[in-house]
Order: structure tokens, then sequence, then C-alpha cells
């Protein structure tokens, strides 16, 4: 996996940021993320969505949140409409853009919580969308408070929808901030780097440093995970991709991901994904693909 961390500088005068764009209809493995919150609009494209350790194929329109350092991207394959260009709407906001005693007023608990839960990516659907179009179509017509005014209706449509489900695991987004946050992503780093190599606990707890009992009982409190299970989730969601990618078999996927053992690799993808890796071949690829078994080992 590859992460780009993208540092946005809004202009002097704007506290938010909206813009359209035409979609690239190519192919790309690197995931993004930045110090902003994002809300993306797609239009009339057709693809997959990778946000944290969440992949699901999309079809257009598609709305979602996304909060602070949530690794993310999507591939595009397609269009619906041969006749219109695949577009996108893309806002980038800090959470304080109204005032950074905002998000401790009372009346602002439901955006703090939109907030919260964005830190794991939300799509929207149904009327939320149509909605959702409109004010962004006016955002980009206005200017100073104007446009801070329709971002305010903005939160509160995607606040008041019934429409939405939250995506990716909680400890995929992490904030750097504090010192604790720190630590966890000096972990991270080191996990993202020799996942496809054995990880022992003793290595891992002394980056932060820490005993392995205290380090145990830290990560467990700050990711609610452990770390076996965490170094699962990102060799699964490597060997996902390796296999949506085309250019490896499972078993190649599975050696290439951090696993000697093929039936384990099998058994975690199942628990992780929901599918075996055959099956999950078949929901993501379409029913072109020619899968074939032989050895245990399936080529494609």
């Amino acid at each position: 996996m590859k992460y780009l961390y993208e540092k946005f500088t809004s202009p002097a005068d704007q506290s938010l940021t909206i813009r359209t764009e035409i979609l690239e209809m190519k192919e790309t493995d690197i995931f993004k993320c930045h110090a902003n919150f994002k809300i993306v609009l797609l239009e009339n494209c057709i693809g997959k969505r990778f946000i944290g350790d969440h992949i699901d194929d999309f079809e257009g329109p598609e709305l979602v949140l996304l909060g602070r350092y949530l690794p993310h991207y999507w591939q595009y394959s397609g269009v619906h409409d041969s006749n219109l260009l695949p577009m996108a709407s893309v806002v980038h906001f800090s959470p304080d853009f109204l005032g950074k005693e905002l998000l401790e007023k009372p009346e602002a608990k439901e955006l703090s919580d939109l907030l919260c839960a964005a830190a794991r990516g939300i799509v929207f659907t149904g009327d939320t969308i149509g909605h959702a179009r409109f004010i962004l179509q006016q955002m980009l017509r206005e200017k100073g408070f104007g446009r801070m005014a329709w971002m305010a209706q903005l939160l509160n449509v995607l606040m008041r929808s019934g429409n939405h489900k939250v995506l990716s695991s909680p400890y995929f987004n992490l904030e750097e901030t504090s010192v604790d946050g720190q630590k966890i992503n000096k972990v991270f780093d080191y996990i993202y780097k020799n996942f496809r190599n054995e990880i022992t606990l003793r290595e891992v707890a002394a980056i932060v440093p820490m005993s392995s009992n205290a380090f145990c009982r830290f990560f467990k409190q700050k990711t609610n995970k452990t770390l076996s299970d965490t170094i699962k989730e990102v060799r699964i969601t490597h060997a996902a991709k390796l296999i949506l990618a085309g250019m490896y078999n499972v078993s190649e996927a599975c050696y290439n991901s951090g696993y000697n053992n093929l039936s384990n690799f099998n058994k975690h993808f199942k628990e992780l994904k929901g599918l075996s890796p055959r099956n999950f071949i078949k929901k993501y690829k379409g029913p072109g693909l020619k899968v074939e078994a032989s050895n245990n080992v399936m080529q494609y």
C-alpha cells in the first residue's frame, strides 16, 4: 500500500474551499489523507471506493463525508452516460471553520457527533444526495459569508439524514496532534512498512517505547483493537487490493501480504471480508473473470 499525505493551504480569506473537477478514468492504488474534513459528490461514474479498510463498488451519484487523516481513494472504471462527463464536487474544511468554540456548544452536539462518525467515513444515499447537490451548486456561486451559510446548511442536511452508512474500522483514522496519537502513528507506520514480514509484539512495543504488557493495554485502549488483529486487517486489506488489481492469484496475494500459510489466509480473509477469496473475486471482479482451482491455488 502507498500513502500520500496531502497538505492543503487555504487562501488567507477563506476557511473552507470548494471546487469541481472532471474525473480521470485511470487506475491508482495510492491512499490519500489530510488534516481537513472532506465532502465529495461524484456524478456519472462507476468504480470502487477504498476508505480505510472498507472496499466496495459504487455507482454514482456518490456522496461521502471523510474525517481528518482518513486514508481514501476511488478507482473510476466507467460512466453511466457517455454523453456526459464524470464530475466531482469537493469541499475541504476544518471543524472550527465557524469558530473554535462552536463544537462545545450544546446546540452543536449533532454536528460534533457527525464529525466524530466521519472519522470512519460516511456514505449518504437517497434524498440526501439531491439536497446536497443543490447546496453545493449554491456554494460554488457564493463567496464570503454567503458560502459559509450554505456550508452550515449542508452540514445540517448531513446531520439529519437517515440515509447513511459508516464505512471503515475506527482505528484507520488517527489524529496526529496528541502525544498518544503520535505514538500510535509510529506503530502504524511500522506496521505498514513491515506487514509483509513477521512482526513481534516486543519489537513493536519497543518503538513507543513500553513494556509488552503496557503496550497491549495502551494500544487496545486507543484503537479498540489488539496488535495481532490490526496486523491481520492491514494484511488482508492489502491482499484484497492485490487480488482486485488482477496481477496476483490468491496464493501469490497471500504470500505477498505477510502470510506463510494459505489456510490461515483463507480463514482470516473470510472472517474480515465476509467472503472467501474465490467469492470475493466473483463479487468484485464480475462474472467475466475466469477462476480456476488447482492444488488449492486459484488462478485467474
